[in-house]
């Protein structure tokens, strides 16, 4: 590829930014504004004990399952990818690849990352790779560079992990004791408390859960006692949210089953029928709802992915490694069953709905509005573009859609969901992309140009509405 096109020539400060009022919200409300996110997967232990990488391969390749699929669909072998190649040959490859990523998000993602965290102005390729690495991984080993030196790079307030409730969540605990500025904070992930698919791995997993709790489990409702007891110790770690992923939300408007006889047939490595599967999971959703309501916490539903879709590479690669779609379930009547069965008893939650298809968009958007009470500004949020979405033309169509169907003024914005250091640009991405809607609509005569006003609007959804709307406190640690 031609080394005649740097990255600022077309990264450049009004990148994204179509006009002028574009882009005087952008540069005089949004990038500035400090980060919030409230959903990653980042290693918390990465974060507590300031890991410096070795190498760029190391922090940029590694779990990056966005990257290994455009390279496997370029024809790159499995070797250079998850296998045994040497971290710069894996780098090569991936350095081969990205010119080809055009118009794929990954493309101004690679060249905004390399660009904000290492200063680096060339368009990255085979051509000059050996340079790009060796300059970035100079840096990498200076102290700056370390998990929490990138973290304050990118103007990072808050981070809120993905843990399950049998975590020690020590890393926390240690961290909240340091004097660092960035704050850390767990998410409840319950899924494997309810993923009663395989006998055997649940009942596997429930040994783990009775160990941390102190309790044994033999009835449903010493399930539920143990994760109230995790609960509790999340809440005393300063977990103030829960997370959760699902195909979609079930709802059973009447006792079906007995839970008591589904859990024993369980326990005793019985598998029970897909239906009885269902209404486990909505039992304990339920069940954990109303226990987060209890606490206070904000909950999170991302909805919608069709999971492990290649058994071949499932069985050879495990999960999360690029084999998952987004699916086309059945949302609506069951996703407003299980909230109005929680908000009867006024036990619903500050609940955020992502969604992955996006013909389901007005769906969720106009779902949130049905539980809004007044008591709480946004108490309902549809959720920023997820996944596959959180890329120019799904993040559009999400924004596009909550301003139809509710006010975008109260949105929370943006997050990372990446297990990546070098992953915190989306955020700037986002905030192009927010800013550059409301500066066309400006142009076109659709909102007045009142720039203080819709300045505010702006500041509010990159970082206010969201310090507004979570409880995070360092005092939240009882440790």
């Amino acid at each position: 590829m031609s080394q005649a096109f740097t990255i600022d020539k077309f990264i450049s400060e009004h990148f994204l930014l179509h006009n002028e009022f574009a882009q005087r919200l952008y540069h005089q409300f949004a990038a500035n504004q400090p980060i919030i996110d409230y959903h990653n997967h980042l290693p918390p232990a990465e974060i507590q004990a300031n890991r410096q990488f070795e190498n760029l391969s190391q922090i940029w390749l590694a779990g990056d399952h966005y990257k290994w699929r455009a390279m496997r669909t370029l024809g790159i072998n499995e070797n250079y990818i998850t296998g045994n190649a040497s971290d710069w040959e894996k780098f090569e490859k991936w350095a081969f690849t990205v010119p080809y990523t055009a118009r794929n998000p990954l493309y101004h993602w690679t060249h905004l990352e390399l660009q904000r965290y290492f200063g680096v102005e060339e368009l990255l390729s085979q051509e000059n790779a050996k340079s790009v690495y060796e300059t970035c991984n100079e840096q990498l080993a200076q102290p700056g560079f370390s998990t929490q030196g990138l973290l304050s790079k990118m103007n990072v307030e808050v981070v809120c992990t993905t843990d399950d409730p049998t975590d020690t969540l020590e890393s926390h605990r240690q961290f909240s004791l340091s004097d660092s500025s960035l704050q850390m904070y767990p998410a409840f992930r319950p899924d494997k408390a309810y993923s009663v698919e395989n006998p055997s791995i649940y009942n596997t997993y429930l040994e783990k859960l009775e160990k941390q709790a102190g309790l044994k489990i033999q009835s449903y409702e010493d399930l539920l006692a143990a994760l109230q007891n995790r609960i509790d110790f999340f809440h005393a770690n300063g977990c103030r949210l829960s997370d959760h992923g699902l195909e979609q939300l079930v709802f059973f408007p009447t006792e079906r089953f007995s839970i008591e006889k589904l859990f024993q047939s369980i326990r005793s490595g019985q598998s029970i029928q897909a239906e009885e599967i269902q209404y486990f999971k909505f039992k304990t959703l339920q069940a954990l709802c109303k226990m987060y309501h209890s606490k206070g916490w904000v909950q999170q539903f991302h909805l919608g992915a069709l999971r492990n879709t290649n058994t071949r590479q499932l069985s050879t690669l495990g999960p999360d490694t690029g084999f998952d779609s987004i699916g086309d379930f059945e949302q609506a009547k069951t996703l407003a069953g299980f909230l109005n069965s929680l908000d009867e008893t006024d036990q619903l939650s500050k609940t955020i709905l992502y969604n992955l298809n996006p013909r389901d968009n007005e769906v969720f958007a106009t779902m949130t509005g049905n539980f809004n009470d007044g008591k709480i500004k946004g108490k309902l949020q549809f959720g920023s573009g997820w996944w596959y979405l959180d890329q120019i033309d799904g993040m559009e169509k999400q924004l596009n859609t909550l301003s139809n169907m509710s006010l975008l003024s109260c949105f929370i914005g943006m997050l990372t969901d990446s297990r990546s250091f070098l992953s915190f640009p989306r955020h700037e991405y986002f905030r192009r992309i927010l800013c550059n809607l409301i500066g066309t609509d400006v142009e076109k005569g659709l909102l007045p140009a009142d720039e203080a006003w819709l300045g505010k609007i702006v500041a509010d959804i990159s970082y206010h509405n969201a310090k507004n709307y979570f409880d995070f406190s360092p005092d939240n640690f009882q440790v």
